[in-house]
């Protein structure tokens, strides 16, 4: 078999439509262009017309709005920290190990207060909820901050 002896599968290519061929063929007159105007004669619309004033054809739409000082968290929900043993502090450090983080390391980890927790947990991480920390308090852990003082 050479390149020259391909050929598409039969009955996946459609003949293209024959234009402008007299009002028999179905495609006469017209020829599907419709009646008049800028984009039924030859030429055409130029590549890139907008239908808009030259200046605004010039700058393109402008995508949406992105927030420069938006800070991406790394999110734990409160039910994944039952692998840990109790008592153990759980940081992002902890948290990476564990897999639980995976992604960009220099972002903060918030915890979500989704599902339950029995073990008593020292908790330090960047954000959490308020349900979290009545969860955590209520399982005997605590939270503290980054740098180890306690923020209860």
């Amino acid at each position: 078999m050479r390149l020259n002896d391909l050929r598409p599968a039969p009955g996946s290519r459609h003949a293209p439509r024959r234009l402008g061929r007299g009002n028999a063929s179905g495609q006469g007159t017209t020829a599907g262009k419709g009646t008049k105007g800028q984009k039924a004669r030859s030429g055409g619309v130029k590549f890139g017309y907008r239908g808009m004033s030259s200046r605004a054809q010039r700058f393109g739409k402008l995508p949406g709005f992105n927030n420069k000082w938006r800070i991406e968290f790394a999110t734990v929900k409160l039910a994944d920290l039952e692998r840990f043993e109790p008592n153990t502090v759980v940081d992002a450090a902890s948290l990476r190990a564990s897999g639980l983080i995976r992604g960009k390391s220099n972002r903060p980890v918030k915890l979500l207060g989704t599902g339950e927790i029995s073990k008593p947990l020292v908790i330090r991480v960047d954000r959490l909820t308020a349900s979290t920390r009545t969860k955590i308090e209520a399982a005997g852990g605590r939270v503290e901050d980054r740098d180890g003082s306690s923020s209860t």
